[in-house]
């Protein structure tokens, strides 16, 4: 009997759009013989919807359904009307990223509906959304991070007491969104409003001279998975693919190296600073560990994304099949190590 394989996707963040392009890249590689999909996209408006998948018009060609949270009636509640019928579901994939998706909100309905669900638990979830909490306990570790200080909401900033550039982050969001390289005390302010517009908690961070380095790492711990090492070439700017008009054609300023141009010895330094980053932070299914490595050799944590994007462009992928697993032999380990809890 196939597996009832739950895959939502959308969401009403800033995200949307490349939730829906990583759950396409499942819907092209998933192994047919082995799971039968149950859609569920969540629209910008929030409405969730039971439809046949990820393809335009999804939004008004399905049912409305709910995950119910009541764990001694678990599934997938379709509504018609006044009556419903529940869905059995064996697992669900939350290709969410960003807000409601990676911050552990997805993550506790799932665990109050006691039905199995692929990636990093509510505390890994939590901590690897707010970036400041990520440094805190990376630090811990002994694992190097960059310099930063947090601002709320509106508070007084003191321009001058920054070395310059730095960087301007949300401090709980994704794929860039919002954020901005500042090179001087008079562009701060404008930096501080558009950060604004996506999280009330501000991160000012110390820019990093280093080589950017990502890393996917696969599995639960200890028995750790990782791909090929990518580096980001850049001809400009700061890396933010995802807010390109047409990221599919590639990036208007960043060239994707796989695996990375870099000494053997500082690749393998690489994917032992991911796997201790991952492990200090509790994450388990995947996640992408992005880092920086400076001339001096040594790695400085950029960020941690507990639901990477899966889209056809995206590094996560790229990098586990330049190590060679293809796409559907990755959909297929996240599941089983949702499952079984240990490596297959």
């Amino acid at each position: 009997m196939d597996m009832k394989l739950g895959i939502l996707f959308g969401g009403r963040g800033e995200e949307h759009p490349i939730s829906v392009k990583s759950a396409r890249m499942v819907a092209d590689n998933l192994d047919s013989s082995k799971y039968e999909p149950y859609w569920i996209g969540i629209t910008q408006r929030g409405a969730w919807v039971l439809c046949d998948g990820p393809a335009d018009g999804w939004e008004d060609r399905g049912r409305p359904a709910v995950i119910s949270p009541d764990s001694s009636r678990p599934g997938l509640l379709v509504l018609d009307g006044d009556r419903h019928e529940t869905l059995e579901l064996d697992v669900v994939l939350p290709v969410l990223h960003g807000k409601t998706g990676e911050d552990g909100s997805i993550q506790g309905l799932l665990e109050l509906s006691g039905i199995p669900y692929v990636g990093c638990d509510i505390p890994s979830s939590a901590l690897c959304m707010d970036k400041s909490l990520t440094y805190l306990v990376v630090r811990s570790a002994g694992i190097a991070t960059p310099n930063f200080w947090i601002v709320w909401a509106d508070e007084p900033v003191d321009a001058g007491q920054f070395v310059y550039p730095v960087f301007v982050k949300p401090a709980r969001s994704g794929s860039s969104f919002g954020v901005n390289k500042v090179d001087s005390p008079e562009d701060l302010p404008a930096a501080l409003e558009a950060a604004r517009q996506y999280d009330s908690k501000l991160l000012i961070e110390e820019a990093v001279v280093g080589s950017e380095i990502g890393c996917a790492v696969l599995g639960n711990d200890p028995d750790l998975v990782v791909g090929e090492v990518d580096r980001i070439a850049l001809t400009h700017g700061f890396f933010k693919i995802h807010q390109e008009a047409t990221p599919e054609q590639g990036s208007d300023n960043a060239t994707f190296i796989v695996p990375a141009d870099i000494p053997a010895e500082a690749r393998s330094r690489v994917q032992e600073t991911a796997k201790a980053v991952y492990r200090a932070l509790g994450c388990r299914g995947l996640s992408r560990v992005d880092l920086f490595l400076k001339e001096d050799g040594q790695v400085v944590l950029n960020e941690v994304n507990t639901m990477p994007g899966l889209t056809s462009y995206s590094r996560y992928p790229r990098m586990m099949t330049a190590s060679g697993m293809t796409r559907t032999e990755m959909i297929d380990r996240l599941i089983s190590l949702t499952l079984t809890g240990k490596q297959q």
